[in-house]
């Protein structure tokens, strides 16, 4: 623990994958890291494939460090639903800080978690935390629609959007759009570029917001050549001042340790509900409810009720 809170790379990797085998000793090391939540600004990357995540996350990391800021990256790649494995390509997209000692990337398989994170995500940014990053950025899988689990998460989430790949039509409906803190058009030398920054700035304003609550600007950036960069840490900056501004920085990160706590709490009865399976509990409600002898939520309540005695078994 000694090494990675100096930052040794190796030391923090293998924490990381401690976090991600999880196991009874990733309870010893969240009690170690505690103390060490909320030093760094978490920022999220979310969009749909192909806008350019990991470009942009690319050049945001070689401009904070241009700031001399300490930069962690957890980049979120999809797996596959049968064996678990996935390509890890994020990390190799961003080579170019690989011998930067201020700069820790992880790719982090999604292991079938929805929402666009890894289940481990959480406590990693915590393992970062400590490890001496002013800025963690968290890239996620780019699924569509369903990502929005990064608001939990991060400080503040940028949306990327690309011209021409039907986000001006997204922007109307319920989903990703809508947890955007700031908006980014990448590719924005692109055709249908300007269509898509009115179609969003429309979306914005049918929002309602009341006095001094933040309306998401929309930035244009060519994330390939560094272009709009600048403009994006300058409105990150204006957001996180508002955070604070306004208070809204605390609550943001309470509700992010309210997230934790209901995910650790159904691991763990996830765990239960695996043992009592393993007594061939969970395969015979299964067959009444195939069979029509019992409905689902009476099979619930039995599976609970077993769930129950397995912790006590010395009630009735």
């Amino acid at each position: 623990m000694a090494a990675a809170r100096g930052g040794d790379p190796r030391a923090v990797a293998r924490l990381i994958s401690l976090v991600e085998r999880g196991g009874e000793e990733l309870a010893e090391l969240a009690g170690l890291l505690a103390a060490d939540t909320g030093r760094a600004e978490v920022i999220g990357l979310t969009g749909a494939p192909g806008v350019g995540k990991s470009t942009t996350t690319n050049e945001l990391v070689r401009a904070l460090r241009a700031a001399g800021r300490r930069v962690g990256v957890l980049a979120v790649d999809p797996s596959s639903p049968f064996t678990g494995g996935a390509i890890l390509g994020d990390r190799v997209r961003m080579q170019d800080h690989a011998t930067d000692p201020g700069v820790f990337i992880r790719s982090m398989s999604s292991r079938g978690h929805l929402g666009g994170l890894a289940a481990a995500t959480p406590m990693a940014v915590r393992v970062l935390e400590a490890a001496g990053c002013e800025v963690v950025l968290v890239e996620t899988v780019g699924v569509g629609q369903a990502e929005v689990e990064v608001a939990s998460l991060a400080d503040t989430t940028i949306v990327l959007l690309a011209p021409g790949m039907g986000d001006a039509i997204q922007a109307v409906k319920a989903g990703i759009l809508e947890v955007a803190d700031v908006f980014v058009i990448n590719k924005a030398d692109r055709d249908g570029a300007d269509a898509t920054y009115r179609d969003i700035q429309g979306a914005i304003a049918l929002g309602e917001r009341g006095p001094g609550e933040w309306r998401p600007p929309v930035l244009r950036a060519v994330a390939s050549r560094a272009e709009g960069i600048d403009d994006i840490l300058a409105a990150l900056a204006k957001h996180r001042a508002w955070l604070i501004e306004h208070d809204v920085l605390v609550g943001r990160r309470r509700e992010r340790a309210e997230v934790e706590i209901t995910q650790v709490a159904l691991a763990r009865l996830r765990a239960r509900v695996a043992a009592v399976t393993g007594d061939a509990a969970l395969p015979a409600l299964a067959a009444d409810v195939a069979d029509g002898a019992l409905d689902p939520y009476s099979a619930a309540a039995k599976l609970l009720a077993a769930l129950n005695q397995t912790a006590d078994p010395d009630r009735p």
